[in-house]
């Protein structure tokens, strides 16, 4: 919620300095804002052109429906309803959005006005495709109100302080503090001996060790499907100043796909893999068992993702393992330290082996083989 709100308000900021120069913005899509360093960088300078005298702001329902429009549905309904710019590359149809609001959205002053009142004149213009378009005039004034209205009405939305499931994973694991000492300090020193560059820490939650793969030099990507923890992870790192890890909200078990024209518009997340390292830690128990995922399917796209992997093993007598099993029949005769060394055999050399203190998981250091 966090990113896409910066990089809309980035979008805004760029249209008032454009404007003081006689520019203006051809379009305002929320692919034309990446983040780097840890910062949302507008980087379609070809969108900059000379502003004609009188003109509407173009951009305006484009603005609406990449950036206003999911941000309401994260803040007044849902977190998840941003995945639906996964579906909708182009932005969410204003008419969706306001069939979906909240009903007292609709005499709020942003949102009334730039979400309902926007989808009923779409609506209402539907069916003029056969007549000529109508010449609409906008005065700078104008224009310099309507930017600073969509401005105060993205600032004030803000997301429900609800938690989700693994939010709080963090604090609730099974570790003592002897086990978290020493699962810190084991994760650290197989990173360090791995010594690259790019890491993709997967299900990071809220990047405890993504900030221990910072810490040894390198830039993270932090991955985790649960946006709540994903929010908390961004806004800790903005308030830090930290500029080495990335947050992403992505499901490993359910990847972004390649979408938009022949699948080939936007590149999916895998084929978009550049670590030299995977960082798996609790997160084979969730796939193996949370998602019925066999153990060598799991090490087949480990071993896709990266050329060297730090993974953790978590035995069923694990109470995060005992969480899962709860909820479901126990028909996972393979999940076990051997079965799991048997399976990623299939595709790593097992370098090294490390038990946690005080605990019965283990860290696996490996490389693919090859």
């Amino acid at each position: 919620f966090s990113q896409l709100k910066d990089a809309a308000l980035l979008t805004l900021e760029a249209q008032a300095r454009a404007s003081e120069r006689g520019m203006t913005l051809r379009d305002a899509s929320a692919y034309n804002v990446q983040f780097r360093a840890g910062r949302p960088i507008l980087i379609d300078t070809l969108s900059f052109e000379r502003a004609a005298a009188d003109a509407p702001w173009r951009p305006y329902r484009q603005f609406c429906e990449h950036f206003l429009a999911p941000l309401a549905l994260m803040a007044h309904r849902d977190g998840r309803l941003g995945l639906l710019l996964r579906n909708y590359i182009d932005g969410i149809p204003l008419d969706l959005a306001a069939e979906l609001l909240p009903r007292g959205t609709r005499w709020s002053p942003g949102l009334g006005a730039h979400v309902h009142l926007h989808a009923r004149a779409q609506r209402r213009h539907a069916d003029d495709s056969g007549t000529a378009p109508r010449s609409v005039t906008m005065s700078a004034n104008r224009r310099q109100a309507l930017l600073d209205h969509l401005r105060r009405t993205v600032e004030g939305l803000r997301l429900s302080a609800g938690g989700t499931e693994w939010a709080d994973y963090a604090d609730q694991t099974s570790y003592s503090a002897a086990g978290t000492a020493s699962k810190e300090a084991i994760v650290r020193r197989m990173l360090e001996e791995i010594g690259r560059r790019q890491a993709w820490d997967v299900g990071a939650n809220t990047g405890r060790y993504s900030a221990i793969a910072a810490a040894a030099g390198y830039e993270v990507l932090a991955l985790d499907v649960d946006w709540a923890a994903v929010e908390r992870h961004y806004l800790a790192l903005r308030a830090s100043g930290e500029t080495r890890i990335m947050p992403l909200l992505a499901d490993i078990g359910d990847p972004s796909p390649g979408v938009g024209w022949a699948n080939e518009e936007r590149a999916s997340l895998l084929e978009r893999a550049t670590a030299d390292v995977v960082v798996g830690l609790a997160l084979v128990h969730h796939l193996a068992i949370g998602r019925n995922v066999p153990l060598p399917m799991i090490s087949r796209l480990m071993a896709r993702l990266a050329p060297n992997l730090v993974v953790e093993w978590v035995p069923k007598e694990d109470p995060m393992v005992q969480r899962l099993l709860a909820a479901r029949e126990d028909i996972f005769a393979d999940y076990s330290a051997d079965g799991f060394r048997t399976a990623f055999r299939g595709d790593f050399e097992i370098v090294e082996e490390a038990p946690i203190d005080d605990s019965l998981r283990i860290l696996f250091r490996m490389r693919t083989l090859g």
